[in-house]
């Protein structure tokens, strides 16, 4: 499936449900709660309608279930294949009718049986300005660089490591006397606004891919 072909027109598809995004975590949850939380305001233009976690003791899960969204979660080792685990949080997607796939810190690659299906529908956010340090510790490798700028980047997901088309980014000072750690909070923070600002897009249409270039169309394109 093209990207292009599955992504929203410009203008957004007349529907008579809210529109339905599913987050993906392995950790805190931070990012779904920002999602929950503008969600809850009126600011997502979306619904949070299930969380897909593969650690049933991480505390994303207790902030899912604390505010009623519905949740899957499964241990990787108890399936012979990253494609066995995956057929079966296709048809929990398939069942709650998702719109949008949000990965917000999960740790694990994602195969064709869901790249595929949700392809344009599938996004990913990455601390560092992609395509610089792609993969995991970015902030350490921007600290190790020697970089002056990173930021955090909202992409498609293509089934490589961080290798989707750029739908967003913003930037972040690097300090002279930050730690990895220090970065990547400020980097977190970053996230935080900017991941739901990017999903209400997707609500709204308002985004389509030409190539690898996304274009943002205002509301009253």
């Amino acid at each position: 499936m093209e990207l292009e072909e599955a992504l929203p027109q410009p203008v957004g598809p007349v529907i008579d449900r809210p529109y339905r995004v599913a987050v993906f975590a392995s950790g805190s949850g931070s990012n779904f709660q920002a999602l929950l939380d503008a969600s809850r305001a009126g600011n997502l233009g979306a619904q949070i309608s299930l969380l897909v976690c593969d650690k049933p003791q991480a505390r994303v899960v207790e902030r899912a279930r604390a505010a009623g969204v519905p949740i899957f979660v499964f241990t990787p080792k108890e399936y012979e294949s990253r494609e066995a685990y995956e057929r079966l949080i296709l048809a929990e997607l398939e069942k709650a009718k998702i719109d949008l796939v949000v990965l917000a810190g999960y740790m694990r690659l994602i195969t064709s049986v869901l790249v595929e299906p949700y392809a344009g529908r599938m996004i990913n956010i990455h601390p560092s300005l992609l395509p610089s340090f792609p993969g995991k510790d970015a902030a350490g490798q921007a600290i190790q660089h020697g970089v002056r700028v990173s930021g955090a980047t909202v992409h498609f997901v293509d089934g490589g490591m961080d290798t989707g088309p750029i739908i967003a980014q913003r930037a972040v000072e690097v300090m002279a006397e930050d730690t990895a750690i220090e970065l990547q909070a400020r980097i977190q923070d970053t996230e935080r606004l900017l991941y739901p600002e990017v999903v209400s897009w997707f609500a709204a249409g308002r985004v389509k891919l030409e190539g690898r270039k996304v274009v943002l169309f205002n509301n009253e394109h």
